[in-house]
């Protein structure tokens, strides 16, 4: 608390922004726009600038988009609110600001959304993507309707026009970025948030994504009357990750890949709640099950997520294949929850050379050099045939892939990544066996080539995201490919609990006086807009929606 004798020293800024992601970029531009100063800390060097979307790949949740209609997709707010609230299963008394702002976000994402991200030089790949398919029930989780719309560009298309802003704010004195500088306390003066102290850190080279050193060099002090933390979730610290597992998740995982670099600590979360702000929902979280370890790493166990099509058999380590609905891209939590509760920290997708040219995308801006440069003419080559380059690449020299000519060959692949001898290769050949004499009627009692047949009758995955049924042992399909998946930590979806303007909410549900609270530190708003489970695309859109909203509520004043 501040010495009450000691005038407190003048603010330098109208608002301080505690992290230089997605988030924050925005607060920051709606601040410039309305002609506030304003200061953006980040504890990572400069090469980092824009945060975790940088690696993203672009995915934005839109509510009947012309993109959609054109595909003869027929979508409306009501079919999404549906969806998002079976989806989210809402619960707690915790979760009412939270299910507030579900409502604002897919109104947003029904309405203006798509004319404001235009108007900001963003454009939209033609082919909507069908992400989280669900569980099987139309009030259950899960999109009815395609709405993944993939941004030309992918992240760093989504953060161009925010980093331009802001970098124009800086060059008109308005913006003061200062990377280096890690935020250890909030200035609390009377109840109120007033500034920020913290550690300025030595320099370092490191490139973007990469861990930094933390050598104290100084420190420093900021004032404002408005702090807005932006500064991202726990997945980069594993041990924060298992402390918050939740019992119905089953047992933490032994071993997990890191979907997000190191930096991305959750140590901001307990500074606030230091300061008054109060932190709910913090067992809800979302890992996904199909990671690979990135041959070319960036950052400490740096993972992959394979976006998979629905054609992919799956087995977990034993080798037993994974029930009806938890098939590729349907159910993540579901999925995950059952391996971890058979014990199980890793399963196999078994494929052919057919099925992964045609359904397997790489999540990330740098496994989509087509998408992220806007390259028309490698983009032919991913609508062509053969496997887009980085999905090759993976297959090639991935640790995790085995790729084998006969049934034989492959099983013995298998095996030999499993060391611990508890997968039973017997069971996945009589169940591949049985899958392909199912395969060669229309008739299907196999769930999953049913849904693979239903997925087929939207145009877009026809053209370019699902494969015909065909046999595994099909020779003319070939080769056969087993990959090896693992957890990949990503996302936590509780957070600091706000309000509809973005301001903290303390324990006794009253705002904490000048603290804002952002993107996936707020959940994504409310402390958990998602409830349980996402619907995808939506976790860039929530770092919109509600840096947005805190930049116009903190400007208003």
């Amino acid at each position: 608390m501040a010495d009450p004798t000691t005038a407190p020293a003048p603010a330098e800024f109208d608002a301080v922004i505690v992290g230089a992601g997605l988030s924050g970029l925005v607060a920051a531009a709606e601040l410039v726009d309305a002609g506030r100063r304003v200061a953006i800390l980040d504890q990572e060097p400069e090469a980092s600038l824009g945060g975790q979307a940088v690696w993203s790949f672009g995915g934005l949740f839109l509510v009947d988009s012309p993109e959609q209609r054109r595909l003869g997709v027929r979508d409306s707010l009501d079919l999404a609110r549906q969806d998002w609230l079976g989806t989210a299963g809402f619960d707690r008394d915790d979760d009412e600001w939270g299910r507030r702002w579900a409502e604002a976000y897919l109104e947003f994402a029904a309405g203006e959304k798509r004319a404001w991200l235009r108007g900001k030089g963003l454009r939209f790949f033609p082919v909507v993507g069908w992400a989280e398919r669900g569980q099987g029930r139309a009030i259950g989780h899960g999109n009815s309707v395609p709405r993944f719309h993939i941004t030309w560009g992918t992240g760093p298309g989504v953060l161009e026009p925010f980093v331009a802003r802001v970098r124009a704010g800086e060059a008109a004195g308005l913006v003061s970025l200062r990377f280096r500088h890690r935020v250890d306390e909030l200035i609390v003066d009377g109840g109120a948030v007033v500034g920020v102290r913290g550690s300025r850190l030595a320099e370092d080279e490191a490139v973007r994504g990469a861990p930094s050193n933390r050598d104290v060099v100084g420190d420093f002090e900021v004032r404002a009357p408005a702090v807005i933390v932006a500064s991202g979730g726990i997945g980069g610290n594993h041990d924060l990750v298992r402390s918050a597992w939740p019992e119905r998740l089953g047992t933490p995982p032994a071993h997990m890949l890191s979907g997000v670099p190191a930096h991305v600590d959750g140590r901001m979360l307990g500074i606030a709640e230091a300061s008054g702000a109060r932190l709910v929902n913090g067992d809800r979280m979302w890992h996904y099950t199909e990671g690979i370890a990135n041959w070319d790493p960036v950052w400490p166990a740096h993972g992959i997520r394979i976006l998979p099509g629905p054609s992919s058999m799956w087995f977990d380590a034993a080798g037993q294949r994974l029930p009806a609905p938890l098939f590729p891209g349907f159910d993540t939590l579901g999925t995950l929850e059952h391996l971890m509760r058979a014990g199980h920290d890793h399963s196999w997708f078994v494929l052919t050379q057919r099925i992964i040219e045609k359904e397997f995308a790489l999540s990330g801006s740098e496994q989509n050099p087509d998408l992220t440069n806007k390259d028309l003419r490698l983009l032919a080559d991913r609508i062509g045939s053969g496997a887009p380059g980085p999905v090759e690449a993976f297959k090639q020299h991935g640790a995790d892939f085995v790729v084998a000519d006969t049934l034989p060959e492959l099983l013995d692949g298998m095996r030999r990544l499993s060391p611990d001898g508890m997968l039973d290769t017997s069971v996945i050949e009589r169940e591949i066996v049985a899958r392909d004499r199912e395969a060669l009627h229309e008739f299907s009692k196999d769930l999953q080539l049913t849904a693979v047949r239903g997925a087929r009758n939207y145009r877009g995955d026809k053209l370019i995201r699902v494969a015909a049924p065909h046999r595994l042992l099909d020779p003319k399909a070939g080769p056969l490919i087993a990959v090896k998946l693992h957890i990949l930590t990503r996302k936590s979806l509780g957070g600091i609990q706000t309000d509809l303007s973005s301001r903290a909410l303390g324990a006794d549900g009253a705002p904490v006086p000048g603290l804002f609270a952002v993107g996936e530190a707020a959940g994504f708003g409310g402390g958990g807009v998602h409830g349980y489970r996402a619907l995808e695309g939506t976790f860039l859109g929530g770092c919109l929606f509600t840096g947005r909203t805190a930049g116009r509520a903190v400007a208003a004043g």
